[in-house]
């Protein structure tokens, strides 16, 4: 019997490196899981890698239109009858450029997906688990919620939204048994990280130098922690934000 028996999980950015991994993570634990993409390429692909491990089901579509997240959550119900676990974890990195030089449609771009995306997925998930009376949702900010960097105001701007509204659904669900918490990582070995080198014209070793631990986290890193806040071994937590960053926010 693995940690998640039974349980019916969404996640948006599921094609993505980390979604991919958690996808994995949730199967392998006994989850049924409905992955959420912005093309249908990679998510075919995804299913095919992930199809020896469990019932997968996917969707396409774009996080910042209500009638996509309106799909999704439709979808997966339809499917499965209920949703226990939102990882809400679809984003995008922006340009890397000083805030006086960005330019308002890159900013309100990112702000689309990464605020109203979360908004939007929360607005339609949290009904379905209030009525059934629980289950867990984790939030994906970054380090960039909870601190400033140079050169990604709009990114910094998202994330740190993310916190908010993390909060605000916890206090408006928790009567209901719904567990709202927000994730915090670190630079991660992913896609979104080879584009933030490229522009900020770095390398991932001096990055990783600003990591105590001395490395860029892992999906796999994060996953264990979503793993932990899905699960019923976090039944007392709601309304966290989880740093999972080698020790940056030590300094």
């Amino acid at each position: 019997m693995g940690r998640l028996p039974d349980k019916v999980a969404v996640i948006t950015g599921g094609a993505g490196g980390i979604g991919k991994v958690t996808a994995e993570r949730f199967l392998k634990e006994g989850a049924k899981v409905v992955l959420v993409d912005l093309f249908q390429e990679p998510l075919d692909q995804t299913k095919d890698e992930l199809k020896g491990y469990g019932e997968v089901v996917t969707v396409q579509a774009d996080v910042s239109k209500e009638e996509d997240v309106q799909n999704y959550v439709k979808t997966a119900v339809e499917n499965f009858g209920k949703i226990d676990i939102y990882f809400n974890n679809a984003g995008i990195e922006g340009k890397v450029a000083p805030l006086t030089e960005q330019k308002v449609e890159d900013f309100d771009k990112v702000i689309s997906v990464n605020v109203r995306g979360v908004f939007l997925g929360l607005k339609h998930v949290l009904p379905v688990m209030i009525k059934q009376g629980g289950g867990s949702v984790i939030n994906t900010s970054s380090v960039a919620g909870l601190d400033g960097s140079p050169g990604v105001s709009p990114y910094i701007a998202s994330k740190h939204a993310v916190v908010g509204l993390t909060k605000t659904a916890a206090l408006e669900a928790a009567k209901a048994n719904v567990r709202v918490n927000s994730i915090h990582p670190s630079p991660v070995n992913t896609r979104m990280m080879r584009s933030l080198e490229a522009g900020m014209n770095v390398e991932q070793e001096t990055l990783a130098k600003t990591i105590p631990l001395g490395r860029y986290g892992e999906a796999g890193d994060i996953a264990n922690l979503v793993l932990f806040l899905a699960s019923d071994e976090s039944s007392f937590i709601t309304g966290a934000q989880y740093r999972v960053d080698g020790g940056m926010g030590a300094s």
